[in-house]
């Protein structure tokens, strides 16, 4: 976690509550006055307030980020009108270079130029064989919340706009909200401007069985947040990474497996709760999340898990590089490319380059199995899909690689274990405490004095509730929408119980919020 920034209207606290309160009724209030132009600037205003007040642990106002997003959003809601006016393909260029330069810049600048200056002291250290020293004098502030989510939806704008996909949007206000809107600002899901920008244009309704679905989602979220990944991170994983020596390996083993269940359940659990309240104000999120350990190879894990950062690296980074639309060894570099890149956005620091690194390589053997495998007209249609894939071409694609039960069995067993080996240095804070975990593994010790049942059962209820059929989970979500309304306030006030039971004395910052 990032130390000295701890949210004060986190998901996971009463300071949310009131907050989605106030924007619940207010919305709703003012959705039919002003032609909807009220609602808008209302939410605006408070999504801003939610972005400002979330730096400070005592509700204190801080506004000195907001300069950055609203000047962000505003430039490249300007860029984007000027290149959709322009027919000369260099000026258009000239202009989409210079949005991707400010927002990269930006994004560099907060996020990467205390890890460049980190690593240039190493290298100058190296060099001359003196100490290690750095200059704090160099250093910038703590990069602000959410930086790599509302940069990317902003750009992505931007390089649509100039690939004739979208038309430039008309109202810069209701552009200010799609980049700010406060369910997915600081955490994602990172949502298109094709998906987002129509539905604030509409005028909002809420159904009573979108309504249902909201409040169901958002409960599903916070137990999959505190009851699950809290307890799991406090009681577990924070302290076997912290020193992994003190345990034996299969506590360790047991650490593994429950940051691959803490960090599912802890950003899946966010997105629950983002999907959720959106839709309580009558706006619907794409999904960001699909069960990814039932993955059953590493392709299908990134088409499950972080969907819509998966799908954006894919678009803009993946495709123009080239795709698979080159040799074979173009499309194994363009797969390395997109996931060290995809890596270090997560982040400033090596592991996390290495944990791009990994999935990178592992989805080129996949690749390299697949083409193998694959019919001749299979190969055709995956060539055709590359840029475009059309649905024929799609369905030939998903026959030419299904697999059988039992192959698929064996792939999500491989799957999982090789994505929780990644996870260990994507956890572990630096490359030595990631070395001693794999040195406590090796060691098959068996001692499970710290796993208590309590634990173990918190472990096995995330496992269990992630390769539950998905259509039972669509049925609980059908049944409780179909309740009456005081039932679901009972069931709410339950889960409401269990919450406050779980909860630890102060709230825990969720994963994604140090990306």
């Amino acid at each position: 976690m990032v130390e000295g920034r701890r949210e004060s209207v986190l998901f996971n606290t009463i300071n949310y509550a009131i907050f989605f309160a106030i924007a619940f009724t207010g919305s709703w209030a003012l959705s039919r006055v002003a032609k909807g132009w009220a609602r808008i600037v209302f939410l605006l205003v408070l999504s801003y307030g939610f972005y400002a007040a979330g730096f400070d642990k005592n509700l204190n106002w801080n506004f000195k980020y907001l300069p950055l997003i609203f000047a962000s959003s505003t430039v490249d809601f300007f860029l984007a009108r000027a290149i959709d006016r322009m027919d000369d393909p260099k000026r258009r260029k000239a202009l989409l270079a210079i949005t991707v330069i400010l927002n990269l810049g930006f994004l560099g600048f907060f996020k990467y130029w205390n890890f460049a200056i980190e690593n240039v002291n190493v290298m100058r250290a190296w060099w001359t064989g003196a100490p290690v020293s750095g200059n704090e004098a160099l250093k910038v502030l703590l990069p602000p919340v959410g930086i790599s989510f509302f940069t990317f939806e902003s750009m992505s704008y931007v390089i649509d706009v100039y690939r004739r996909e979208l038309k430039p949007h008309k109202s810069y206000i209701r552009y200010l909200l799609f980049v700010s809107f406060f369910p997915h600002l600081v955490a994602g899901p990172i949502v298109r401007p094709r998906d987002l920008l129509p539905q604030f244009e509409a005028e909002p309704k809420l159904t009573r069985e979108d309504g249902g679905e909201g409040l169901f989602l958002i409960a599903v979220g916070l137990i999959k947040k505190i009851v699950i990944s809290d307890q799991l991170s406090l009681q577990l994983v924070d302290r076997v990474f912290e020193l992994p020596q003190n345990y034996s390996s299969l506590e360790v083993l047991a650490g593994v497996y429950g940051y691959a269940v803490q960090i599912y359940c802890d950003f899946s659990g966010y997105t629950d709760i983002a999907i959720g309240s959106a839709l309580l104000l009558g706006v619907r999120f794409p999904l960001n999340f699909d069960s990814p350990y039932k993955a059953h190879n590493l392709q299908d894990f990134w088409r499950r898990w972080h969907i819509s950062l998966s799908t954006w690296l894919r678009d803009y980074l993946y495709i123009p590089l080239g795709g698979n639309r080159g040799s074979s060894l173009r499309t194994y570099f363009n797969l390395m490319a997109t996931m060290v890149l995809g890596g270090l956005w997560h982040g400033a620091s090596w592991n996390f380059v290495l944990w791009g690194f990994l999935h990178g390589g592992g989805l080129a053997v996949t690749r390299a199995f697949q083409r193998e495998s694959e019919t001749p007209i299979a190969k055709k249609a995956e060539k055709n899909a590359a840029s475009g894939e059309s649905e024929n071409d799609a369905v030939r694609v998903r026959v030419a690689r299904e697999p059988t039960f039992a192959r698929r069995a064996i792939g999500v067993f491989f799957t999982f274990h090789y994505v929780c080996i990644a996870w260990i240095f994507f956890r572990a804070t630096t490359f030595k405490k990631a070395k001693a975990i794999f040195q406590q593994l090796w060691l098959r010790t068996t001692n499970h004095a710290n796993l208590p049942p309590i634990l173990l059962t918190v472990l096995g209820v995330g496992l269990v509730f992630h390769f539950w059929p998905e259509k039972w989970f669509q049925s609980m979500k059908r049944e409780f929408t179909a309740l009456p309304a005081v039932v679901q306030g009972i069931f709410l006030f339950g889960v409401c119980v269990v919450l406050h039971e779980a909860a630890s004395a102060q709230a825990v910052p969720f994963i994604y919020f140090q990306f």
